[in-house]
């Protein structure tokens, strides 16, 4: 089949590795709670090795708390180790790059919620090994990475930028919306029918599987093996409309760019924890990860800012799965906001700011506000107003005239009694 031998060919090509690592995985797919914990400790006892060998960040601050590699002998010793917040990884995400040579490496950018971007290394194991765990998800469901598949993702209304993703969508054997038209709906849900699986933010699923739903002559499409979403929280009420649109509910993928993949939804409805390539603790309701294999980026005690609920530790899925489990994900909410005729998901501001961070070298720190259809106000930390007109370009990409947004700038974003949220809105 020529889509999975372009796909072999281009792994080959990019992560070499990625065969071994998928591999590995599958071995320890049912593997026992003990099994699981001699791999953490070991793969513990590695990342540690860098930290203290090679990453500058580590060194300086170990040093400074009077910690040594032999105060930390196994993972016992995990809490010996200082919290990484937030805002001390991005402040310092340089020094945390690790000095060691490796055979290939991959330079990861992304802007987070907060707008503030963030550039670290990647080594070409940690990539493939991610990649692994997501491909072990989606072999859960019968799905293969090479087969047909519809994508929620990052869109770009500029004609260049559209073509490209396009061309590069195509070669992956999967498709996109790029607006929420009617029209390009019902193209995009014709695709679905000859595909295998649909994956993308939980809200901009959930939206257009409303609007499938209101279309009672288009075919749906209902023999799609697995409908993954991310980056943001699923609500119980997105399943009605999936199910009823897609003929199946939401499976959920959670993790970070920077944390990796950090649990993968099974058939049977439960989030089971990647053990292999993290370790996760609940500290105060809050989820703190150690990422096993990011060695060009060593991650430890990361807190990531999402409350999260764990599993009894005497719980067992009925898939036979014994890795821990995470119940429910307390801080990723995904919202709308709501234009004079359509509707956005929240992260489309993302993409604003992370074009003006990549393209024009423009860091702002933003927050939306809607209490009313068709209009938003848009804080800027920075107070920055010669950056106006740049804003207003890329949200004309996403938005057009739908929403209007009043700008303003030297505001205050953080009251500081919980995560920080960029979009806030009172429309139900």
């Amino acid at each position: 089949m020529l889509n999975k031998l372009i796909f072999k060919l281009g792994a080959l090509y990019r992560n070499p590795s990625l065969g071994n690592s998928f591999k590995e995985l599958q071995k320890t797919d049912k593997a026992s709670l003990e099994e699981i914990q001699k791999i953490q400790e070991r793969k513990f006892a590695e990342i540690l090795d860098f930290a203290f060998g090679y990453s500058p960040y580590y060194q300086r601050k170990f040093e400074e708390l009077e910690i040594t590699r032999d105060d930390i002998r196994s993972l016992d010793d995990l809490g010996k180790l200082p919290i990484l917040e937030k805002d001390e990884l991005r402040a310092h995400a340089s020094k945390i790059n690790s000095t060691f040579k490796f055979d290939k490496v991959f330079l990861s950018e992304t802007s987070g919620t907060s707008g503030q971007p963030l550039k670290f290394i990647k080594n070409e194991e940690w990539d493939s090994m991610n990649r692994a765990a997501i491909y072990r998800g989606y072999s859960w469901f019968g799905v293969k990475p090479w087969e047909k598949n519809g994508y929620f993702w990052g869109y770009n209304l500029a004609e260049k930028d559209r073509r490209k993703i396009t061309l590069l969508d195509r070669l992956q054997n999967r498709f996109r919306i790029f607006s929420y038209k009617e029209e390009e709906i019902v193209s995009f849900t014709k695709k679905l029918l000859t595909a295998d699986y649909l994956e993308g933010y939980s809200s901009m699923i959930y939206e257009v599987a409303k609007r499938i739903n209101k279309l009672p002559a288009l075919e749906k499409p209902k023999n799609l093996k697995l409908i993954k979403g991310t980056s943001e929280k699923i609500y119980d009420n997105y399943h009605e409309e999936t199910i009823k649109a897609f003929g199946a509910k939401i499976v959920s993928e959670y993790g970070a760019a920077e944390a990796g993949v950090i649990a993968f939804e099974c058939p049977s409805g439960s989030m089971h924890i990647n053990s292999e390539n993290v370790i996760v603790e609940v500290i105060d309701g809050e989820i703190v990860v150690t990422n096993l294999i990011s060695k060009s980026f060593p991650i430890l005690r990361y807190r990531l800012g999402d409350r999260v609920t764990l599993a009894d530790p005497n719980f067992r899925c009925a898939c036979g799965r014994k890795h821990p489990v995470i119940l429910d994900i307390l801080g990723r909410v995904g919202k709308n906001i709501i234009g004079k005729e359509n509707s956005y998901p929240s992260l489309t501001l993302y993409y604003v700011f992370k074009n003006l961070a990549l393209n024009k070298n423009v860091t702002l720190n933003y927050q939306a506000v809607q209490n009313e259809k068709g209009r938003s106000i848009l804080k800027i930390e920075q107070n920055n107003p010669e950056y106006l007109e740049d804003i207003n370009l890329e949200l004309k990409k996403y938005f057009g005239q739908d929403v209007e947004f009043e700008m303003k700038f030297g505001q205050k974003l953080h009251e500081m009694d919980g995560k920080l949220k960029d979009f806030i809105t009172t429309i139900d």
